[in-house]
């Protein structure tokens, strides 16, 4: 695999050009008055608390590589790019198929893709907006020339289904960009990823977590969630993290064309957009249909946002997640 260097030349600097997406989700759609037959709740107290009306869950036997490939293969298509181009694969995922090797490793063989440098990012819900930061980084270096950057998740797989304050709030699914390295203008008017920004703050580890799991606890775990911790430290990090974005790169709240949040609940979206000052026709959401799927609720509100007609060539783009740790960050896409 040969890697280039890139200098800025004439007015032009190196950018991780966004040129495809894709989406998957589950076959099996689960809404609220199905809930309601196994757990204590309705339809009217999810609606009213989440905004949330269904959500997809992956099959018996179907696998976050499955979710993930899934999602990839569109995403090739609509780039128009050969498996063969394909030289990194970075998927953010926390409910992987494995405790080792990555499934991002998985994702490749599934997809025949031979030469690649794949590995798995864990930043729960932000963990999207971490991948893609690493992924443009390699990029902007040389060290890619075609990236596929995934956000796959089964987190049906880790809810306590006898808490109803948890398990009405997930989903599975998994979304895929394709970036491509090119040369773009200089500023914040070049199309590609002006920049992400990323943070956390370990002080919170216990506010979002599962308690087990693949790590060293020996047994198997379930999401636990403080959730109105969750939500002041959501609506004020992701809303300031867009600002950070922005002022980086010498723009303004107005600047922004379309504004996709991590889906963690319509309340946080709702606060955020209102923090911002964004109007609603500029926020996309797709929680209602399909809950919080943690690390792949990003990349499939862009693809939802696309097969809309709501992206257009030249549109600021801008997306903002917190997730447990708590991580947290943004990334500004001149799409």
């Amino acid at each position: 695999m040969q890697y280039r260097a890139f200098l800025q030349q004439d007015g032009v600097v190196p950018k991780s050009l966004v040129v495809g997406c894709g989406a998957y989700l589950p076959e099996n759609v689960v809404t609220n008055d199905e809930l309601a037959q196994r757990i204590d709740t309705s339809d009217a107290w999810i609606r009213k608390r989440t905004g949330i009306r269904q959500r997809h869950i992956a099959a018996d036997g179907e696998l976050t590589s499955d979710l993930a490939a899934a999602a990839c293969r569109p995403a090739l298509e609509a780039a128009d790019i050969d498996v063969g181009d394909v030289d990194l694969i970075v998927l953010a995922t926390s409910t992987p198929d494995n405790t080792f090797p990555a499934t991002a490793t998985r994702v490749q063989a599934m997809l025949g893709i031979k030469q690649a440098v794949a590995f798995d990012v864990q930043a729960v819900c932000s963990g999207f907006v971490y991948a893609l930061s690493v992924a443009d980084n390699m990029v902007r270096l040389g060290q890619s020339n075609t990236a596929l950057v995934i956000g796959a998740e089964v987190f049906s797989r880790i809810l306590d289904w006898k808490d109803r304050g948890t398990c009405v709030l997930f989903g599975d699914g998994a979304g895929a960009l394709v970036l491509r390295s090119g040369m773009s203008e200089a500023g914040s008017s070049g199309r590609g990823i002006l920049s992400t920004h990323l943070f956390a703050d370990g002080s919170h580890y216990d506010s979002l977590y599962a308690d087990g799991g693949p790590g060293t606890t020996g047994r198997a775990g379930f999401l636990r969630m403080a959730g109105q911790e969750v939500y002041r430290h959501a609506v004020h990090n992701m809303a300031k993290a867009v600002e950070i974005a922005l002022e980086a790169n010498e723009l303004t709240l107005p600047d922004i064309d379309l504004l996709v949040p991590h889906q963690a609940n319509m309340r946080i979206i709702e606060s955020i957009a209102r923090r911002l000052a964004v109007e609603n026709d500029k926020v996309v959401i797709t929680v209602g249909e399909q809950a919080n799927t943690s690390a792949a609720t990003i990349p499939l509100a862009l693809n939802h946002a696309m097969e809309n007609g709501r992206i257009t060539q030249g549109d600021l783009v801008a997306l903002t997640a917190l997730g447990g740790g708590f991580t947290w960050g943004s990334s500004l896409i001149r799409w």
